[in-house]
């Protein structure tokens, strides 16, 4: 898989080719992007009349003392300034539009491609980094094409203009100032590269402080709890401070920018302007004309200028855009069927067929070995064994988070086998239900996140899966039930109240098939009472597969599978395992004063 690479050791491009990307989300608006080039066009024609209606007035209207000429230049004048006003105001309206119209674009397209990556991706991506570029990044696109590349194209149609109404006014002073439009230009190309190095680099290290904070702050708890309170704010001080030093660093190259471009192009209208004083009193210039020349040199000149700030403006958003792309173009190394096929019908039943499996960051460390086991349709199968032993590897793949690197992993329905490869994954996950011992609940209601398995179940069905789960009774003692809010990763339950919260999310679905990530972990008598009285109720009438941590749990389920090192050593019940497997047996006296006893400790076997 391609992902981003959060050192970033790697060359920035030296051009703009990464606004290549931008392309299909243009193309989306041709007829708002004409609109908008037509207003810019009439506005800048109207822009350039101007000098040309001054200089009418000084000639024909002062200097001829005809008052007649003088009002209709005026006139004209006026025209020329209310096109201008109208035009400018229309395209400030649809540049800002498209503005806001193609990021919002964009950031729902980088959003969509990231949430359904697979877990490699986020294992090498932190997810601050991510969040600033859909944010900070995001917003310097909106700049470009929201004012920048209008101002830009603006500014470039002026120049050509009011160049080419040079030469026409005063064709021997407009080789001058075309000498000295190259001489602006060429700190422009020179410095340009210079500034949009330091804008990537900047814009790198706002990502870092992002993703510290995001991280450090969802985990506010952890760090507090070991009293690392000081050392990550004097961490993070410090990354703000190189971001501030990144972007000091931009902004300094862009000041040394303007400033060389603005003096040149001044000195040069000066220069300009004295040759022109010259030609007036030698009797080869009018008064006219030389101030419809230095209008026109005024504009050219402020073109020139402007040009040479939003090409800064550019480079910042050519890094943001190279940034973006590599979001959008991350891979997934899942092969996804051209035309797959249905999940088959009925209770599901599961196959693994000499399975082999290592994840790729890792991939000399094989997880997987030639697994073979089978699970049959509306059976109960607990998988136990030590930390590493590839448990938590099996939900991987049988949700298809990842694929095997060798061997099947098939489903089995009522008539039909058939290959996960070959299947959808949206639709495969949504015929399995999954509680897992970490449970992620959302900042919204009781009622959302259990429909969060069925975003159009009514509260008929949300009520129904609660009770199953045997999530109703705290659910109703809370101040507004259902519409209680939870706070953000549900904070204001307990952890056996998330567990079975959990549970009634996964049940609404009705799935034909039920994943349990042992999710009486970690919680007191009485909540592991509760949960597991809720794991019994969703374990019927569907195929059941348990991860299990704690022994007592497994006692129930029909099989119990041996899992070490990838490998499949025993299965059967729990009795017969005691007597034939000398590693389930070793791992049961961890938890039971004798082979049938209740738990002698809280000790647990780890998930891998």
């Amino acid at each position: 898989m391609s992902a981003v690479d959060p050192t970033r050791d790697r060359n920035p491009s030296r051009n703009v080719r990464s606004l290549r990307a931008l392309r299909p989300f243009l193309l989306r608006y041709r007829l708002q992007i004409g609109l908008a080039g037509l207003f810019l066009v009439l506005a800048a024609a109207g822009t350039m009349a101007i000098p040309a209606a001054v200089g009418q007035v000084i000639d024909r209207g002062f200097m001829a003392e005809d008052p007649e000429t003088i009002d209709r230049w005026f006139w004209l004048l006026f025209g020329a300034a209310t096109v201008m006003a109208v035009a400018g105001g229309l395209r400030f309206y649809w540049v800002s539009w498209l503005g806001q119209r193609i990021v919002t674009d964009l950031r729902e397209s980088v959003y969509r491609r990231i949430i359904r990556l697979g877990p490699e991706f986020f294992a090498t991506t932190r997810t601050g980094e991510v969040l600033s570029r859909l944010n900070t990044d995001t917003t310097l696109v909106e700049s470009l094409i929201g004012s920048s590349a209008s101002v830009a194209i603006r500014n470039l149609l002026m120049l050509i203009g009011s160049s080419v109404l040079l030469v026409v006014t005063a064709p021997s002073l407009a080789g001058v100032i075309g000498g000295m439009i190259v001489l602006v230009m060429l700190p422009v190309a020179i410095l340009g590269r210079w500034v949009r190095r330091l804008s990537r680099r900047g814009q790198d290290a706002v990502a870092d402080f992002s993703a510290h904070g995001d991280e450090t702050i969802n985990a506010v708890a952890t760090v507090q709890a070991f009293a690392q309170e000081s050392r990550e704010a004097d961490t993070f001080r410090d990354q703000v401070e190189h971001a501030f030093v990144a972007q000091r660093d931009r902004i300094r190259a862009t000041t040394l920018l303007i400033v060389l471009v603005i003096l040149l192009t001044f000195g040069s209208v000066t220069f300009v302007l004295w040759l022109g004083a010259r030609a007036v009193l030698d009797g080869t210039l009018t008064p006219g004309q030389l101030s419809q020349f230095v209008l026109y040199a005024l504009l050219a000149a402020g073109s020139t200028a402007s040009l040479s700030e939003v090409w800064g403006g550019v480079q910042r958003a050519a890094g943001a855009m190279e940034r973006l792309a590599e979001l959008l173009q991350a891979d997934d190394t899942r092969r996804l069927a051209e035309r797959p096929v249905a999940v088959p019908d009925g209770p599901l039943g599961l196959r693994f067929d000499r399975v082999r499996f290592a994840y790729p960051s890792r991939s000399d460390h094989p997880v997987l070995h030639d697994l073979s086991f089978e699970v049959r349709p509306g059976e109960t199968v607990a998988l136990v064994g030590p930390s590493g032993a590839g448990k938590s590897t099996i939900f991987q793949l049988i949700l298809r988070f990842y694929d095997p690197d060798g061997g099947r992993l098939l489903l089995r329905g009522a008539q039909a086998e058939v290959d996960l490869k070959d299947i959808d994954p949206v639709d495969l996950r949504d015929a399995v239900g999954l509680v897992s011992q970490d449970i992620a609940l959302f900042s919204g209601t009781a009622a959302d996140n259990i429909r969060y398995g069925r975003p159009t179940a009514g509260l008929d069905a949300v009520r129904t899966a609660a009770r199953l789960a045997h999530a109703d009774p705290f659910i109703d003692a809370l101040p507004d039930g259902y519409e209680a809010f939870l706070g953000e990763r549900g904070v204001r339950l307990s952890g056996g109240q998330r567990q079975r919260m959990a549970i009634a999310r996964a049940l609404i679905k009705t799935p034909a098939m039920l994943l349990l990530d042992e999710a009486t972990a970690s919680l007191d008598a009485e909540s592991e009472r509760l949960v597991q009285q809720a794991i019994d109720e969703a374990s019927r009438d569907r195929t059941v597969l348990v991860i299990a941590h704690r022994l007592a749990t497994v006692r129930r389920a029909d099989r119990i599978l041996v899992i070490d090192q990838g490998e499949l050593r025993a299965e059967g019940t729990h009795e017969e395992l005691l007597e034939r497997s000398p590693l389930y047996a070793r791992l049961a006296r961890l938890q039971f004063a004798d082979a049938g006893g209740e738990p002698a400790s809280a000790e647990t076997i780890e998930v891998d």
